[in-house]
């Protein structure tokens, strides 16, 4: 199994679009942990654009890279220890400390909280009370590492108890199911089931207990990336509808927005709107995932010096980032400042506090596992860039004729 160089930059690119997603929640006139004084209406439009695949094509490349996690652990057992230290630990950590600031600003904010921050964390934050209607402790954004790593135990529960030959046979059906038209329409049909009939006006609601409307998107997703690591075959198929289904991800979009421009709000349950609304959102999902990964395979499979080490400060810069979009924009609603200013700010003190948090927390052994990096440092990436790598015959990306 080669490593796919494109789904390494998609990976990196869609945590960077994440940061800016969030970055955008607090700008925009939804309803966040903390917003701006002065919200910018706009913003809702750059939102619409990704939020119907942004986490489905996350789920989608951690699978792939589950694969590959899988292959060198030696086994189910090893798969599963490696997926519990890599991401139990962070989450843990980030549950107890990282994410503790985000419910303090937000009762700070919505609630008139009087207390500092110390105070909330030792005599509040761990009281497992939700009567004021924020419920701590928090996973806050952790919650995608949650179910990662309970898809990855599944997974691994799997792989123990099915025969091998039971897994190959798996393997084969799927790339034989998804080869050809199929590959767009049977995953399309499948959200078009879970969000129009099964569960009509349910969306995630990232508790993982509970997340039923949740579960029937994300793991499939996970394990759509699960079997086209192992499933060449798929590729050409992928960079012939790629185009296509980026077209039809944007009329998708196109009928969000004229739904948004048309009938500002939520669209109500039963009507004929809630309905267009719900299938717009169908209907963008995974064409931009198939369009997102053509684009991957066509133009991005080759590596660069700078790949390994962004590769490695993705995951860092998740576990922190939605604190600091949270603290600064907290400090932000206290000033005078323009919208142009704020999301410059926003971004700036986003990007240095995530690579201070790496960058120290790759140096100091200790806190390497706690902020989802190796306990070893031999393999871990250098922090300085490698010398570029031509690209290898085999990783030519396939080309549909």
């Amino acid at each position: 199994m080669r490593r796919h160089y494109g789904l390494d930059w998609l990976r990196i690119g869609a945590f960077l679009l994440l940061i800016l997603f969030h970055i955008g929640l607090y700008l925009s006139p939804w309803d966040w942990h903390v917003s701006s004084a002065r919200p910018v209406e706009g913003v809702v439009y750059f939102l619409f654009l990704t939020n119907p695949w942004r986490m489905s094509l996350l789920f989608l490349v951690s699978g792939y890279a589950a694969r590959a996690v899988l292959a060198r652990a030696g086994g189910p057992l090893g798969f599963a220890r490696s997926r519990s230290l890599r991401l139990g630990l962070p989450l843990l950590f980030g549950a107890a400390l990282v994410v503790a600031p985000q419910p303090w600003v937000e009762a700070s904010y919505k609630l008139g909280y009087a207390h500092g921050f110390l105070h909330f964390w030792l005599h509040d934050y761990f009281d497992f009370d939700g009567s004021d209607g924020i419920a701590t402790p928090l996973l806050g954004h952790l919650w995608f590492v949650a179910y990662i790593w309970a898809y990855s135990l599944v997974l691994a529960l799997f792989a123990t108890i099915l025969p091998r030959s039971w897994q190959d046979q798996a393997q084969a059906g799927f790339a034989r199911i998804f080869t050809g038209w199929r590959l767009l329409l049977l995953p399309m049909l499948w959200q078009g089931l879970v969000r129009l009939v099964l569960l009509p006006g349910q969306m995630p609601s990232n508790h993982l207990p509970t997340d039923l409307p949740g579960h029937l998107v994300y793991f499939p997703a996970f394990l759509f990336g699960f079997g086209l690591a192992r499933a060449e075959s798929l590729w050409p198929s992928i960079l012939r509808f790629w185009k296509p289904a980026l077209a039809v991800a944007l009329i998708g979009y196109a009928g969000t927005v004229w739904d948004h421009l048309g009938y500002p709000g939520l669209p109500l349950d039963g009507d004929m709107r809630a309905n267009v609304n719900r299938g717009a959102l169908v209907l963008s999902t995974w064409t931009a995932i198939i369009g997102l990964l053509g684009l991957a395979q066509r133009h991005l499979d080759c590596d660069h010096r700078w790949r390994s080490l962004l590769n490695e400060a993705v995951f860092p810069f998740y576990i922190i980032h939605q604190t600091i979009i949270v603290l600064v924009g907290w400090w932000l609603i206290h000033r005078d400042y323009g919208d142009l200013a704020e999301f410059l700010i926003l971004v700036s003190a986003t990007l240095s506090g995530c690579t201070l948090f790496y960058l120290a927390g790759r140096r100091i052994r200790w806190l390497r596992p706690l902020i989802g990096l190796p306990l070893d440092r031999k393999g871990a990436s250098r922090l300085k860039p490698a010398p570029d790598s031509p690209r290898s015959p085999d990783n030519v990306p396939v080309r549909s004729r």
